[in-house]
């Protein structure tokens, strides 16, 4: 298996493949921040850390390192790559919930994807109330080859302003009391 970003760059050549990728990579429960390279040598990845690998990776490809940084009210905040295919948007991620890995490029704005999270999010304590994108390059961390943890791109992004995301309290609870009935959601058609 391939244990370098360029290396796997010269293998995986679309974002299904990207994503296809990721899944393969344990999940990383650790209080870890590691590079794209760190991640891919270790075999695992967070949310964070398969944003980092997934923007490497892409690169390649021509696609610039953009990640939406998804705010939830219990603190369990998600973070996705993102890229712009044929107008549209998509996403590639990593959870250990499968309704917040990636998505299809189907959607109009980065809003309208930030919005196909919402209701897979909702959980036990979970519900989004903001988004914001960014490109990893603002943040000022070596979130490619870095050999230590990367916590300065996640303290960028947990600082930079988000873009409220409203919804009625009666759409949150009806999507709680059937998380309670049936556990997570379905998967969606457009769902990676």
């Amino acid at each position: 298996m391939a244990k370098t970003i360029a290396e796997l760059a010269k293998k995986l050549k679309n974002p299904r493949q990207v994503q296809r990728y990721i899944h393969t990579l344990e999940y990383n429960k650790g209080d870890t921040m590691r590079s794209a390279q760190s991640a891919i040598k270790l075999g695992s990845v967070h949310c964070m850390e398969a944003a980092f690998v997934a923007a490497a990776i892409l690169e390649y490809r021509g696609y610039p390192p953009l990640v939406v940084s998804l705010e939830s009210i219990d603190g369990l905040d998600h973070v996705l790559f993102i890229f712009k295919k044929n107008g549209k948007w998509g996403a590639i991620g990593r959870s250990r919930e499968r309704g917040l890995a990636g998505r299809a490029p189907v959607y109009r704005s980065i809003r309208d994807l930030a919005w196909s999270y919402f209701d897979p999010y909702v959980d036990d304590t979970g519900r989004i109330k903001s988004y914001q994108f960014a490109h990893l390059d603002e943040t000022g961390s070596d979130w490619r080859m870095g050999r230590s943890n990367q916590y300065k791109a996640e303290k960028y992004l947990l600082k930079m302003p988000h873009k409220k995301m409203r919804s009625s309290r009666r759409r949150f609870l009806r999507l709680k009391s059937a998380w309670y009935k049936r556990g997570a959601m379905p998967k969606q058609k457009f769902w990676w």
